[in-house]
């Protein structure tokens, strides 16, 4: 077993866009055991995780007070998009008899949106949402955690099926 794939692995898993579902497939297809493979990038992947809940909206509203113009409109864009969000969610539960049933709801989508492996949907797009949402911190990690479990089997399975057609 080699360090280097290993750090691979790892670092990829905490890239934004990519994460564990370009993580998975590489240390598969690096030929690192599964079981191993997936475990890095999991950890990898949810490293970055409290950081994006706690801080990527302070750097927003930072951004988007800066002369820079592509910084500030971006982030003036986002903190739109996240207030916007946040407001139909709370319409949502006000509106709803069974706000705290619709409150866990809003957890598991976020398990789900971080789950499913599309592009653009995993840690770093479903902890930001949250983070806008001004979601609960703990329940937070533990959908996100679950989704990227998720995803990690999905493209752990995708992988073996993959490389297996390649080898044989």
């Amino acid at each position: 077993m080699n360090i280097l794939h290993l750090l691979i692995v790892f670092f990829v898993s905490m890239v934004p866009l990519i994460e564990l579902r370009g993580a998975v497939p590489i240390g598969v297809g690096l030929g690192l055991p599964e079981w191993l493979t997936l475990i890095i990038a999991i950890i990898g992947n949810m490293i970055p995780v409290p950081f994006i809940f706690w801080f990527s909206r302070k750097f927003l509203e930072w951004g988007a007070t800066k002369k820079w113009k592509p910084l500030r409109n971006f982030c003036k864009w986002c903190l739109k998009k996240g207030e916007k969000a946040g407001k139909k969610l709370v319409e949502k539960k006000d509106s709803s008899n069974h706000a705290a049933e619709t409150r866990n709801g809003i957890y598991i989508a976020l398990l789900l949106f971080v789950g499913i492996p599309f592009p653009g949907t995993g840690a770093w797009t479903g902890t930001l949402a949250a983070s806008f949402l001004d979601l609960n911190f703990k329940k937070t990690v533990i959908a996100v955690m679950c989704g990227v479990l998720l995803a990690g089997l999905i493209m752990l399975a995708l992988s073996l099926g993959l490389f297996g057609v390649i080898i044989h």
